[in-house]
């Protein structure tokens, strides 16, 4: 087929382009990067040097490349600096996730695309009540806390607007990213002891290894009925758990606590309730209806070879 990937040289298109390629696919991927268009031609795409919210070239570039599938995989997201500002933090991703997922919806209508898949997450916007574990027929949080707000709704754009656009509208709600090339700075965090454990960290967490969920994106591209998806591993785990876990891959002191009060002090409301509130989602649509199993089901067997990996590199 045909595969159109928007934003092809980040978190997950460094796994799925090539995925794609490998499966016989013909793959043209878009970068605002010169140098990054290079490393596309090395995977085996097409590169296009496009910015997502110029309308124009959008509409253009998906004509000229006369896609069966299209895939937004389109973020403007850095290192994080501060989660005490984080729609600021994610202005440019949440306009990309308004403005130029509507930029893509339209040049897709026009080209006769069928088929469309949109990267969204799940896990600060789950809501913080009731089960433990989430599926996709949970609501998102009703009250999000304050600094997510803009964020929120530019996911409620995504997943409210995709499946309905296209014939065969897909999101796929991505967890907590880890693994090579993905969160890296958190671990360094955690190697400086900096990321307590905050009021007994019963929040609950949901991870997706970064190759396992190119993988899940991969399977979309030819299955699955419309709709949204969760793109987690098996083991939806509280702080208390997995974070000491993460601490001991990385050969660190287990660790410090710190009480709710002082976390929100030090880190803001966000970071609190993700520590104590939060959700985890089930991955069990996904692995019925895509096909899909990923080769890391817990974070147990994913964070001890991300650690390692990451450590290799920074020896190099």
């Amino acid at each position: 087929m045909r595969v159109f990937v928007a934003g092809a040289t980040g978190v997950i298109g460094q796994y799925l382009v090539p995925g794609l390629v490998a499966a016989g696919h013909e793959v043209t991927g878009t970068t605002r990067s010169p140098a990054k268009a290079t490393e596309l031609q090395r995977a085996g795409a097409t590169p296009v040097i496009v910015d997502g919210l110029d309308r124009r070239a959008v509409l253009d570039a998906v004509k000229a490349a006369q896609p069966d599938v299209i895939v937004h995989q389109m973020t403007a997201l850095a290192s994080m600096r501060s989660f005490r500002n984080f729609d600021k933090e994610f202005a440019g991703t949440n306009e990309l996730r308004t403005k130029g997922t509507d930029y893509l919806l339209e040049a897709a209508r026009e080209a006769g695309v069928r088929r469309f898949i949109a990267q969204s997450f799940n896990g600060w916007n789950n809501a913080r009540t009731g089960g433990p574990v989430k599926t996709e027929e949970d609501p998102m949080d009703p009250d999000p806390v304050p600094s997510t707000r803009q964020s929120m709704a530019a996911i409620r754009h995504v997943e409210e607007t995709v499946p309905g656009a296209v014939p065969e509208g897909l999101v796929l709600r991505y967890g907590m990213f880890y693994g090579h090339g993905a969160s890296d700075s958190m671990l360094e965090i955690v190697r400086k002891r900096q990321m307590p454990v905050i009021g007994g960290g019963t929040g609950i967490w949901s991870f997706a290894e970064v190759s396992d969920a190119a993988a899940a994106t991969a399977a979309a591209v030819t299955r699955g009925a419309p709709g949204i998806y969760n793109v987690v591993d098996d083991e939806p785990a509280p702080v208390a758990h997995w974070l000491p876990y993460l601490s001991e891959c990385l050969g660190v002191k287990p660790p410090m606590h710190a009480p709710a009060w002082l976390g929100k002090l030090l880190a803001g409301e966000l970071v609190v309730s993700l520590m104590t509130q939060a959700r985890g989602s089930s991955n069990a649509k996904a692995k019925r209806e895509l096909g899909w199993t990923p080769r890391y089901p817990s974070w147990r067997d994913g964070f001890p070879e991300w650690a390692k990996t990451t450590e290799q590199a920074r020896a190099a």
